[in-house]
C-alpha cells in the first residue's frame, strides 16, 4: 500500500519535535494533533498556523492514533511517500518509528527527473507542473481543503505530484532514486546560483572547494554532486 504523509514540527534542529500529522492512504485521509512536548516558536507557527493553544490537549506522538497506525503499517510491501522524505522519517524516527518498508522521496525524484526547474519545494512543483489545474476535484474527492502546510493537504499534492512522476518512471524507478545520490547539475544558491556545477568547477574549482569545507550542514546530494565533478576537473 502507498501511504502518503507529512509532518509539522516546531522546527528544523535536532531537539524540535512532530506537531501534525496528515497521511493518505488510499482513498481515507487522517489528521491529528500531536503534543510536541515543547513550545512552538512563533517562526514556525507563522508557516503551518498551527500554536500552542491548539496542541495543549492533544497526544504526545507515543499516545497518539498516528504512533498506532505508524506501528500498524511498517514493513511489508507498504511504501511511504513524503516529499524531503528523509526529514520526516528523521522526526518519526525521533518518537520512536524506525520505518522499515520501502520509501520514494518526491523531492530528490523531482530533481533528479526534471533537473532543469528553478525550484523544488512542494509549492513550487505544485505551480510548475500545473498541479493546480487539477486539484479542486481531487481534493474534494478525499474531503479536504487545498491549505498550503496543513499536513493532510500536502500530503494529497504529494499524492498528485508521485502520479505525475510516474509519467517519467516506473515506481521502482522512483524507489531506487530515492535511495541512492542524485547527480544534481546546477548550483541551488551563492554567488554561481543557477549555474551548471560543472562549468564552475572548471572556471572556480576553490569555490566548490571551500563550500565543501564551509559547509557542514551541506544537502547531501548537493555535497556528492560537488565532489563527483571536481573529480571530473582535468
Amino acid at each position: 500500500m502507498l501511504i502518503f504523509f507529512d509532518t509539522e514540527t516546531t522546527g528544523l534542529e535536532a531537539n524540535d519535535r512532530i506537531c501534525a500529522v496528515g497521511m493518505v492512504e488510499e482513498d481515507q485521509t487522517h489528521y491529528e494533533l500531536i503534543h510536541p512536548g515543547r513550545k512552538i516558536p512563533p517562526a514556525a507557527s507563522a508557516i503551518h498556523q498551527i500554536t500552542n493553544e491548539m496542541v495543549k490537549e492533544a497526544p504526545v506522538f507515543a499516545d497518539s492514533k498516528s504512533y498506532l497506525r505508524f506501528r500498524e503499517l511498517n514493513g511489508g510491501s507498504n511504501v511511504l511517500i513524503s516529499h524531503n522524505a528523509p526529514f520526516d522519517l528523521a522526526m518519526l524516527a525521533k518518537e520512536g518509528i524506525e520505518w522499515q518498508g520501502e520509501v520514494i522521496d518526491t523531492l530528490k525524484c523531482a530533481k533528479a527527473l526534471m533537473d532543469d526547474l528553478e525550484g523544488y519545494s512542494l509549492q513550487f512543483l505544485r505551480y510548475e507542473l500545473r498541479l493546480y489545474r487539477e486539484e479542486e476535484p481531487f481534493f474534494t474527492d478525499h474531503g479536504a481543503l487545498i491549505t498550503p502546510h496543513h499536513p493532510v493537504s500536502d500530503a494529497l499534492h504529494v499524492k498528485m505530484l508521485y502520479s505525475y512522476l510516474l509519467d517519467l518512471a516506473e515506481h521502482e524507478k522512483l524507489v531506487a532514486i530515492s535511495k541512492s545520490h542524485v547527480l544534481l547539475n546546477r548550483l541551488p544558491f551563492g554567488k554561481y546560483a543557477k549555474r551548471r556545477i560543472e562549468e564552475i568547477a572548471l572556471k572556480d574549482a576553490g569555490y566548490l572547494k571551500w563550500m565543501l569545507e564551509s559547509l557542514v550542514d551541506m544537502d547531501g546530494d548537493l555535497r556528492y554532486s560537488i565532489e563527483h565533478f571536481l573529480r571530473e576537473v582535468p
